[in-house]
């Protein structure tokens, strides 16, 4: 068993928040490996987190939001599973960077499944009309727009849009990095937006 430091404990359960025993094992696993130790408690915490997602989250907070020198505004509900989680200073910086998504990205839905089926209609028929314009036969267009369809519902809702803050990852992804972190379920439960204008 490899000898790890107090010090590397410590510094990896700041990195990954992560408990002790957890980072200590981490830490053996990976020969004293911090930054390979924090790669191992994140991809270990992210299979928890789906896990945990279906979990009730009867606990939470309002969050709010005012940009742009108060010409935008979003207000937030985002749900948790216990107190200690929703006074935490991480589950309000998670609400804040949401609530800024929101309110830079502009979201139509949280969902895909929250999508409006009458506005989903008028927009496909908008990518089929175009095809078929550019020469596309039906079958061709059969195969594009499904596509074109999952592209716009990354573009219009929240959770599946790039994370402004880092467009390597969805909305998605950043709460089940939070579920991993905390070790209990988060949902974005609704948000409303207002612009002035």
């Amino acid at each position: 068993m490899a000898d790890v430091s107090t010090d590397d404990i410590k510094k990896l359960r700041e990195m990954s928040g992560a408990g002790m025993m957890d980072c200590k094992k981490a830490l053996v696993e990976t020969k004293g490996d911090v930054e390979k130790a924090a790669e191992n408690l994140r991809k270990k915490g992210l299979v928890k987190a789906v896990k945990r997602m279906d979990r009730d989250t009867a606990v939470g907070r309002v969050f709010s939001y005012i940009h742009a020198g108060g010409s935008i505004g979003v207000l937030l509900q985002l749900n948790c599973e216990t107190d200690f989680v929703a006074k935490n200073d991480d589950f309000e910086a998670l609400g804040k960077d949401i609530a800024m998504q929101i309110a830079a990205a502009n979201p139509l839905a949280l969902t895909a499944e929250d999508l409006d089926a009458e506005e989903l209609k008028k927009e496909e028929a908008v990518y089929r009309e175009q095809l078929a314009k550019e020469g596309k036969d039906e079958k061709t267009i059969e195969k594009i727009v499904p596509g074109k369809m999952k592209k716009y519902a990354s573009e219009v809702c929240l959770m599946e849009q790039a994370y402004i803050k880092d467009p390597k990852m969805n909305m998605q992804d950043l709460v089940k990095q939070y579920i991993a972190k905390f070790g209990e379920n988060i949902i974005v439960a609704r948000f409303s937006r207002y612009q002035v204008g």
